[in-house]
């Protein structure tokens, strides 16, 4: 469950960014209802898809990724969404270093089980600041995924689920 999270996160990120151009053009009137697909015109469409086209095109060796995220995507309920899109909020409001910290601390839940993740998550949320900087240190996080700029700018993921609720 906690890895269809993982890749449900990063889909929403991708999906949030593509759909952003098409909301940022204000509707005819204000309060509208949207029309559904079939009733945008050629010029709609071609603006909600184009950022999609353009990272298709640049970015071949993501094509197996971006199609696999896509199927996620469509696989999941609206609770599940909902879920992603507010786990990728938290991501992005993280600085640097908690970034960083989220990294080194689910990559080393993903060598353990229920108990040891249950067992290192309350170890982490009873840690200081100054405890959990030594503890990345001894637990280095993996190397940055290819793509990833801090605000994402439509490129990269976070690679993790959101990070634990702080104390």
């Amino acid at each position: 469950m906690r890895r269809t999270f993982f890749a449900r996160a990063g889909l929403a990120i991708a999906l949030a960014v593509l759909a952003a151009p098409a909301l940022a053009a204000p509707p005819a009137a204000a309060g509208a209802a949207l029309p559904s697909w079939d009733q945008l015109s050629q010029a709609q469409r071609e603006q909600l898809i184009a950022p999609m086209r353009d990272r298709w095109n640049s970015q071949p060796d993501e094509r197996q990724r971006m199609l696999e995220r896509a199927r996620r995507w469509q696989q999941m309920t609206p609770d599940e969404r909902r879920e992603a899109r507010n786990g990728m909020k938290r991501w992005e409001a993280l600085d640097p270093e908690e970034r960083g910290q989220m990294r080194a601390l689910f990559a080393k839940m993903r060598g353990l089980d229920e108990n040891g993740k249950r067992a290192l998550m309350e170890k982490w949320r009873a840690m200081t600041p100054d405890q959990r900087r030594a503890w990345v240190q001894a637990n280095p996080p993996p190397p940055k995924p290819r793509g990833e700029h801090g605000d994402h700018g439509g490129r990269g993921e976070p690679p993790f689920p959101p990070p634990p609720p702080r104390n």
